[in-house]
């Protein structure tokens, strides 16, 4: 059923008789919220609140009993879109769909403009400190934050210190988590100023449940988020416009596939139609930053970063770090670059900081703070620890430096420790107290979920954006993201399994209803040279076509492989037995030193089955996984439904999809998947063929999409020269097995080798059963058209090279075939040749066009 098949409800009108029957349905549904807690839904009375009671009304009762159809609608969505989010809270590490509740977190237009405004005033705060901290320090210098808070902070970057940011801002965008306490008063629990996370998951989020209830969001008249996204945008690409002369080129900096929130990554990138890079995608050259493109190096100007802090420059900050861009911070020095946000803002984030915020707002602003933070001690401050030392137990414990790293532990809530532990913490905190920072515990506002059941009201946080306007202020995007509790209240994280709800602003003020998507009163046309395609995504794509192609060949060649198997020996003979065992050897299918096919068929059966599924052997799993990589790390460039395809290869061969990452557990894990694959080992080999089959429509589906759903770029030409190069190094490899063995002149292996080439029905079509060499040679080397015929293949090569900036070298270097030779050996000799040839060209693609700065993650 469609999106808006689903999302008709409220479109019956309700007497009176008939709202009174919806609420009290509603409140017959809705659980109470744990004592303690604030109702979103209900006021004191028990009466749904007014803008609730108003949403209820436009879903209707019809909507009301379609919820639960409406979850499956958004877990449909989330998996076609490919939405999701890598866990690394436990110890095994896994991608997992995005977590979002159909319904929404309604917030009313006064609520708002108090929200909106206390925290643009906030913003501007930040923004201010970070300009003291990095310039005259009058802050420290006067007593309002202490030195050893600000220069003991990893965060703090000395060799920021007197460098002004271009366009005179640090924080683009500025992040607060706020909540709402027991009395309804929203506070603010903890501020994100590095690189806030969680935009495109709310786009993502508005523009499902947008569609899920679409007469609600229109009627309510919910306001638009867009235009902060646009303003983002021109905010860096103002700032770098001074640099940039006209004409700034932007990009997205991200730490790649491994991100926990790589999806949005690539969402964010491609809505703001930024590059996405990763740091070996970009060098400094003469304190300018550059793009490596298959075009060559490309100025870019400004960088919207997803990147901490410490990664960004392995010279100056984390020397180990992979993830930077070595110089990185000598050309923000330089003014070269525009870094949204600026680097150096990571020690604002520390709780500790929020304790002294009163007092610097009163002095910078002149005002005081319009929404509180919590109340909170730096225990570094030895007149603060002893003052809550006693009242530890109704105090949440936080990591002053961040979570990570030596400094770093959860956060701890003191009232949940009987007496032994508290006394431990209270001790721990004695022996290095700057460690450590106490914020009063707050029980956060509880908001309706669907749970399947009922309405179930779950512990909720905001966190809301706010975006510079590029003139000395801040506004809020109208709207943000709820994340909810799983099932403990105390832990509002999605890491620990909790969801999420999108946030909807009621404005009384005009809707804006801006769009990304361009208006333009002239149709613009596009080049491939409007398109900048970086080194590693060419690489990726290169090598994605390579993956798919090689994966295809390895089905086709296991599937062959089992029906010999099952056959009579009679018709299968030695010569035929060893082409097919040279082959799966070749392809990583079976371990050099396997049981001779002839003499123990079954016993290699099993041997190829168990192989089919374990790793470690570069055979069919392996490379499903090197496919899988190359599908995350090219995802911003391909349609969503590839990121799936290498998940449902996976989930049909039964492979274990979670790889391990602790290193104390993967000799265990290996030891289970082990015992696994031998039990795999045990299924018949028609079993397994069936299974192979649906593998396989997995890749043709792939190969579909790669063909019909990606825009001819040059992003694309490499993705097909990959698989062409692939095709030809394959299938030439075969051509040779089968000639070496002289498996080709016998009856079965002459139809083998057809099958393998994926050319029997066309053999067939034209000469019946007659076994011609010949006519095979004819149709497998030189038919312009047959896909798989290697004359074919060279000609598609030569188009897609020729596509390639700067190929003329490669272009002069390939090799012709000779269509007029009859001489069966000497064809099979210029085979050999183009075999060689495609591996050189493979090696000539990769030195000339694509980036190893990092180790490679691809199997030649």
């Amino acid at each position: 059923m469609s999106l808006q098949s689903t999302s008709q409800f409220g479109s019956e009108k309700l007497d009176a008789n008939g709202q009174d029957e919806l609420i009290k349905n509603i409140l017959a549904l809705t659980a109470a919220v744990k004592t303690g807690h604030f109702d979103e839904c209900r006021d004191l009375q028990d009466e749904l609140r007014p803008h609730w009671k108003t949403f209820f009304q436009y879903l209707g009762q019809n909507g009301l009993e379609q919820l639960p159809e409406s979850a499956e609608t958004i877990a449909r969505l989330i998996a076609q879109n490919g939405v999701t989010y890598n866990v690394f809270a436990d110890n095994k590490g896994q991608t997992r769909p995005w977590s979002l509740n159909p319904l929404p977190l309604l917030i009313t237009p006064p609520e708002w403009r108090l929200i909106a405004g206390s925290l643009a005033q906030r913003a501007k705060l930040l923004d201010l400190m970070l300009h003291d901290i990095y310039g005259e320090q009058t802050l420290i210098k006067a007593g309002y934050l202490p030195a050893a808070l600000i220069f003991g902070h990893p965060g703090y970057l000395r060799g920021m210190k007197d460098v002004k940011p271009l366009g005179d801002i640090y924080l683009h965008v500025a992040a607060f988590d706020i909540a709402r306490g027991p009395d309804g008063r929203w506070w603010v629990v903890r501020q994100r100023t590095q690189s806030p996370s969680g935009l495109g998951y709310t786009l993502e989020n508005r523009l499902i449940t947008s569609g899920l209830f679409p007469e609600a969001y229109r009627e309510m008249r919910i306001q638009h988020v867009a235009s902060s996204y646009k303003r983002l945008l021109h905010s860096i690409r103002t700032a770098a416009s001074a640099i940039a002369g006209g004409g700034a080129r932007l990009a997205l900096l991200t730490s790649g596939p491994s991100s926990d929130t790589y999806f949005e990554h690539a969402y964010l990138a491609r809505y703001l139609g930024l590059a996405l890079v990763e740091g070996a995608d970009l060098t400094v050259r003469d304190d300018k930053l550059y793009l490596k493109t298959m075009h060559g190096l490309q100025r870019i100007h400004g960088l919207l970063r997803r990147i901490d802090d410490e990664y960004c420059d392995p010279l100056e900050l984390k020397a180990d770090s992979t993830l930077g861009v070595p110089g990185l911070l000598q050309a923000v020095r330089a003014g070269n670059v525009v870094m949204a946000n600026a680097l150096g803002t990571r020690f604002v984030e520390s709780p500790a900081v929020q304790g002294f915020l009163p007092s610097i707002s009163e002095y910078l602003l002149g005002e005081p703070l319009k929404m509180p933070s919590l109340h909170t001690w730096w225990c570094g401050e030895r007149a603060a620890w002893k003052d809550i030392s006693q009242d530890l137990h109704t105090q949440v414990v936080k990591p002053t430096f961040g979570t990570n790293g030596r400094e770093g532990f959860p956060p701890v809530i003191a009232s949940l420790l009987d007496t032994p532990e508290l006394q431990h913490l209270r001790d721990r905190i004695d022996l290095d107290p700057d460690r450590y920072t106490t914020q009063s515990y707050l029980p956060f506002s509880q908001a309706p979920t669907w749970s399947g059941q009922e309405l179930t009201p779950r512990t909720a946080m905001l966190r809301v954006y706010l975006i510079a306007d590029g003139n000395g202020g801040w506004e809020a995007l109208p709207g943000g993201m709820t994340r909810i509790a799983a099932v403990d209240p105390h832990v509002v994280s999605i890491q620990s399994g909790g969801s999420t709800l999108d946030t909807w602003v009621m404005t009384d003020q005009s809707v804006d209803d801006y769009s990304m998507l361009p208006s333009r009163v002239k149709l613009p046309r596009w080049t491939e040279s409007n398109q900048l395609v970086s080194s590693r995504s060419a690489e990726n794509l290169f090598w994605l076509g390579r993956y798919t192609e090689r994966c295809e060949s390895m089905v086709r060649l296991a599937k062959e492989a089992l029906v010999l198997m099952s056959t009579d020996q009679q018709n299968s003979l030695p010569v035929l037995n060893d082409t097919v065992s040279d082959l799966l050897e070749q392809h990583g299918m079976i371990p050099p030193v396997s049981p001779d096919l002839t003499r123990s068929a079954a016993l290699l059966g099993k041997t190829l089955i168990r192989g089919l599924t374990l790793r470690g052997n570069n055979g069919l799993t392996d490379h499903i996984d090197l496919l899988e990589f190359t599908l995350k790390a090219a995802r911003d460039r391909l349609p969503a439904e590839h990121a799936e395809i290498a998940h449902a290869m996976k989930k049909i061969l039964g492979i274990d999809l979670m790889v391990p990452r602790a290193e104390g557990s993967l000799k265990n894990n290996t030891r289970a998947q082990a015992r696994k694959a031998i039990s795999l080992a045990n299924r018949p080999a028609i079993d397994t063929i069936e299974l192979l089959d649906a593998v396989g429509v997995q890749l043709a589906a792939l190969v579909g999409f790669q063909s019909d759903r990606m825009t001819r770029d040059l992003g694309w030409h490499m993705l097909t020269a990959g698989r062409l190069v692939e095709r030809m190094i394959i299938l030439t490899t075969t051509i040779k097995a089968f000639f070496k063995h002289s498996a080709v002149y016998t009856p079965r292996g002459f139809d083998s080798l057809l099958t393998l080439f994926d050319s029997s029905i066309t053999y067939r079509g034209r000469y019946q059963r007659q076994q011609d060499t010949l006519a095979l040679i004819d149709l497998i080397v030189h038919d312009q058209t047959n896909p798989r015929a290697l004359v074919c293949i060279l000609d598609q090569l030569v188009a897609e090279i020729a596509h390639i900036p700067h190929a003329e070298g490669i272009l002069s270097t390939i090799p012709t075939i000779d269509s007029s030779e009859e001489e069966v050996l000497k064809i099979v000799q210029s085979v050999e040749g183009l075999g060689l040839f495609a591996l050189q060209l493979s090696d000539s693609i990769s030195h000339r066009f694509f980036a190893h700065a990092v180790d490679r993650h691809f199997v030649s």
